[in-house]
């Protein structure tokens, strides 16, 4: 099939499809007489899996280790696991972050004093000092 078609089925731009053979995630598919990429099932399988990781927040880079493993015929549970399990902390220290940030927020508007017509401020939420 085509990199239209494969990129229509996969709900993906064929910009992304050629990326990802740039940066070695798939490999490049033979090309028909016309010199139109021909792709197989087994390239849309593939993509799909890379969209799937990606939706994951696996990096290029992650997903590039785990289908080096698949490619040696090798499983990569065990990597993939500790890749998400790395992930999983990464979010949660970031909701912990969000959380106090959204904390501070609500200080500051709870206890900013609100500006009063003709004083010489920008805003005093912001330069509201605790």
């Amino acid at each position: 099939m085509r990199i239209g078609e494969a990129a229509d089925r996969l709900g993906v731009n064929p910009k992304t499809i050629r990326y990802y053979e740039s940066v070695g995630l798939i490999p490049q598919p033979p090309r028909t007489a016309g010199g139109y990429r021909d792709y197989e099932e087994t390239d849309v399988d593939r993509i799909r899996f890379v969209k799937t990781a990606r939706r994951l927040d696996l990096t290029l880079d992650e997903i590039g280790e785990v289908l080096a493993f698949a490619d040696r015929r090798q499983a990569p549970c065990g990597h993939v696991r500790a890749v998400v399990g790395r992930k999983v902390g990464e979010l949660d220290d970031r909701i912990s972050e969000m959380t106090r940030l959204r904390d501070e927020r609500v200080e500051i508007l709870r206890t900013a004093p609100v500006a009063i017509g003709g004083e010489r401020v920008i805003c005093p939420l912001i330069e509201h000092d605790r």
